[in-house]
């Protein structure tokens, strides 16, 4: 266990090594003061009542910057397997006694690291640039409003951000699997009214259309149809990665 630890703490040094780590988190604070700043000069009345918890739910949900921490998490993890594969380094990492398993596993447990790291931190500057600028009185929005806005975030982004890495392993064009997501997210708000639909990973990735009585995209499904749809996937996603990964020959 502490072996694998090490091998993430290891992955996780390299990303922070890099110039353009800090990036996202900036994107992030920018766009979180910037709109908050926005909305208070310009919102009008369409913000009266309106507090820090509202402002938290807003920029952290699907409405807000929810599918741009997606993209952020892809565009900064996609070359996280293709990259060391296209500087021929992956090779010293599978000649330290490490299982090939092992390597791979720190590799996404670390993607997945700074993915939630990104997802918190967009959270939390949120909650205070709208204690800044519409303080903290109550609101219509409360904390489980925040938790289930950051959490389907979160997954959204999980799920998109697997669907890259896969990508990045299956192809080790960093690339082929940055386009693949971006994609994905992109098309993840197109819904086809058709049953067969449903089973299709995009109509499930947003797990906040649930929240707050809300409908669901096509009928038959529900919360735990689309957690269940979107397990299976996640397996699915890991699995191709896990089997090429060890099959392929690294030379």
């Amino acid at each position: 266990m502490r072996s694998f630890s090490l091998l993430v703490v290891n992955e996780w040094l390299k990303m922070a090594k890099k110039r353009s780590f800090f990036i996202p988190y900036a994107i992030a604070a920018v766009a979180a003061i910037a709109l908050g700043w926005i909305l208070k000069r310009w919102g009008g009345e369409m913000l009266t009542g309106a507090s820090a918890l509202d402002y938290t739910v807003l920029m952290s949900g699907m409405s807000g910057f929810g599918q741009m921490t997606a993209m952020l998490a892809i565009i900064f993890t996609a070359g996280i397997v293709s990259g060391e594969h296209g500087q021929g380094t992956i090779k010293f990492l599978l000649i330290r006694g490490q299982s090939r398993s092992a390597v791979l596993a720190s590799k996404y447990t670390a993607a997945v690291l700074f993915t939630l790291s990104l997802a918190v931190w967009l959270t939390v500057l949120s909650f205070a640039a709208g204690a800044f600028f519409f303080g903290t009185d109550a609101g219509e929005a409360g904390w489980r409003d925040v938790l289930v806005a950051g959490g389907s975030t979160l997954v959204y982004s999980i799920i998109f951000m697997t669907l890259a890495f896969m990508m990045g392993v299956l192809t080790r064009s960093t690339g082929a699997a940055m386009g693949v997501g971006m994609a994905s997210v992109m098309f993840s708000g197109i819904v086809i009214p058709k049953s067969f639909y449903k089973y299709v990973l995009f109509p499930n990735a947003d797990l906040s259309v649930y929240s707050q009585g809300g409908h669901a995209p096509i009928q038959g499904m529900s919360l735990g149809f689309s957690i269940a749809v979107l397990a299976a996937y996640l397996v699915l996603f890991l699995v191709a990665s896990f089997v090429t990964f060890k099959k392929r020959d690294i030379a």
